[in-house]
């Protein structure tokens, strides 16, 4: 677990962000959990924050962003963006070794050099893990006609079009069981303790739910699934 001295500002405002792209209503707990810091850590942090015109904090608990918080959330979200498309299409660095870097260079990008990565790689596309710049819903994401792992029908194959990358470890996982961008799976069963029985070009494998949740998926066709 880091303390409030190891996750800086821009790191709470991101996290902030990200979770109200996805849908979630975020609570001190839930930023406990995704930075691995300790509660009272975050209490001090969100305090900070809401001093400094970044956050409010409603009755409810929830924190919400204030405009000055998303725009500073957005620019930090932007960068770390860019900084994962530069190590993976300039240096050709692993998709699953590339989200701990960005987080650490995210903080030292100058505007200037921020400016030069827009113009080498623009600001849209996806990053080596097939997400933009901010997470969207389940539900726009099912209406494009993505799916889960953890909910994909058994018997049918499927590509991999993104990952969530919030957890580095979770990445190296998926990794070492065949799991990535861009590869083919079919889904062979989904078990009544929740893990998800795949088949996949380098041998079967099984995933417990959270990382089943973590991989998103697009149906193939009948005839590209031969």
């Amino acid at each position: 677990m880091r303390d409030s001295i190891h996750v800086s500002k821009e790191n709470y405002l991101k996290a902030i962000l990200e979770a109200d792209a996805e849908g979630r209503q975020v609570i001190p707990a839930t930023l406990a959990h995704w930075l691995e810091v300790s509660p009272p850590a975050v209490t001090m942090a969100v305090r900070r924050l809401k001093r400094d015109g970044y956050v409010l904090v409603g009755e409810d608990g929830i924190v919400r962003l204030t405009e000055k918080g998303r725009e500073t959330a957005y620019q930090t979200a932007l960068r770390h963006h860019l900084i994962e498309r530069m190590l993976s299409e300039i240096f050709g660095m692993e998709w699953y070794e590339i989200h701990e870097e960005a987080e650490r260079l995210e903080h030292a990008v100058s505007p200037a050099f921020e400016a030069k990565l827009k113009e080498k790689l623009g600001e849209g596309g996806a990053c080596p893990h097939g997400n933009a710049v901010l997470p969207e819903t389940s539900q726009a994401r099912k209406a494009r006609g993505e799916v889960p792992l953890s909910e994909a029908g058994e018997g049918k194959r499927y590509t991999v079009v993104s990952l969530q990358e919030r957890d580095p470890l979770l990445l190296r996982f998926l990794h070492r069981n065949g799991i990535g961008p861009g590869k083919s799976l079919r889904v062979l069963q989904q078990n009544y303790d929740q893990t998800v029985a795949i088949q996949l070009d380098s041998g079967d494998s099984i995933l417990g739910r959270p990382a089943a949740e973590a991989v998103w998926l697009q149906a193939r066709s009948e005839v590209n699934s031969k």
